[in-house]
């Protein structure tokens, strides 16, 4: 077995959902080799957790879901709750051979699907030890313009690196979204203003996504005014999406624009009453991604970036909103992607990608990755 499948595999187990003796661990295998999740296995056997396997198979899923009636799905998702309603700890591993795969799905379809499932992913979310990442495949090599094995090289650097180093500074941008009141975002095609008062901040350090490295917090449901532009290209449902660019009046989407896809940009915004606000605001700082990729596990941590969300908001960091839809959109403000900057109650945050405060240089590349 490759000892990168066992390395990964213990640091999802001890470090992301520090599985303990007695744990009911889900391992949930999305078109991934078999020796990782025996990997998984294993080193949640090592722990001394109870491991259970689930494979999946993303054109099996999409054929389950053409034409899938609301009972259907409901029965099929009721079985689904009641075994995730029995586990302490869930680990979910998920490849593609083709990030296209549902885009010729109707929108029915796919939101009848989406409408079945959440229930799932709200328990899943609120009530156990989870963990969620990607596997490397030819088709996200392509994706990052990569070799298959320069990819794989990457993927692995990223997920084995050493999150502790981003603590303090994450529990200092914590501390400085707890405290703030408003946030004003500039750059090209963007001046979005909002607030964060009352709202809990979130550290993100390698535990509920690997890669990772954000802190995230959300705004006052109704507080969001002005515009932003997303330079991260985005796919979300199997359906790829270019320049988005969102307005907002009192925390509503009011105009949803794309270069492409703008008719089923706006089907998904109208999936149901929270779609059109927004459910979380994050700050990300992984040094070792630096282009999107069109996977948003890798691309909600951009170097530089910071993601807003419309949709459900997390229980973590809470303003009430409740919608299927759940949409990380990325903007990077680093320099050779035109800029921006980051204000919390009139103080300069961060400029061009890099944080400015002091208690914040923890966080930049020159930090992250000093020797």
């Amino acid at each position: 077995m490759d000892p990168r499948y066992i390395k990964l595999a213990r640091n999802l187990v001890s470090h992301s959902t520090k599985i303990e003796k007695g744990d009911k661990v889900l391992i949930h295998s999305f078109d991934i080799p078999q020796q990782m999740s025996i990997a998984l296995i294993r080193a949640v056997k090592e722990a001394g957790g109870l491991p259970y396997s689930q494979v999946q198979s993303a054109r099996v899923d999409r054929e389950c879901i053409i034409g899938a009636t609301e009972e259907q799905l409901s029965a099929s998702m009721t079985w689904e709750l009641e075994r995730m309603k029995v586990m302490d700890a869930y680990i979910a591993v998920r490849g593609s051979s083709n990030v296209f795969e549902n885009s010729d799905l109707l929108s029915e379809d796919m939101n009848r699907a989406m409408k079945a499932l959440k229930p799932v992913l709200d328990w899943r979310v609120q009530k156990t030890k989870w963990c969620i990442l990607r596997w490397p495949t030819p088709s996200m090599a392509q994706q990052a313009k990569m070799s298959t094995e320069s990819f794989e090289n990457f993927f692995f650097n990223a997920c084995c690196m050493d999150y502790s180093r981003m603590v303090p500074g994450m529990a200092a941008l914590e501390k400085r979204m707890k405290d703030a009141e408003l946030v004003r975002i500039t750059g090209p095609k963007t001046d979005l203003q909002f607030s964060i008062k009352g709202i809990n901040a979130v550290s993100c350090g390698g535990t509920h996504n690997i890669p990772d490295g954000e802190v995230f917090s959300c705004p006052v449901r109704d507080s969001v005014n002005g515009t932003v532009f997303f330079n991260a290209d985005t796919i979300y449902q199997g359906s790829a999406f270019s320049g988005i660019t969102l307005t907002f009046k009192d925390g509503y989407i009011v105009e949803a624009t794309s270069s492409s896809n703008q008719q089923r940009l706006n089907e998904i915004l109208d999936s149901d009453q929270g779609a059109r606000f927004i459910g979380e605001f994050a700050i990300a700082f992984n040094p070792m991604i630096r282009e999107p990729m069109l996977d948003i596990l890798f691309d909600e941590k951009i170097d530089g970036s910071f993601h807003f969300t419309p949709g459900q908001a997390y229980e973590e960091a809470n303003n009430g909103n409740k919608s299927q839809v759940h949409w990380d959109m990325v903007s990077i403000q680093r320099p050779e992607w035109g800029g921006g900057e980051i204000w919390f109650d009139g103080e300069l945050i961060r400029k061009d990608g890099l944080f400015v405060p002091s208690d914040l240089e923890a966080l930049n590349p020159s930090s992250l990755l000093a020797e």
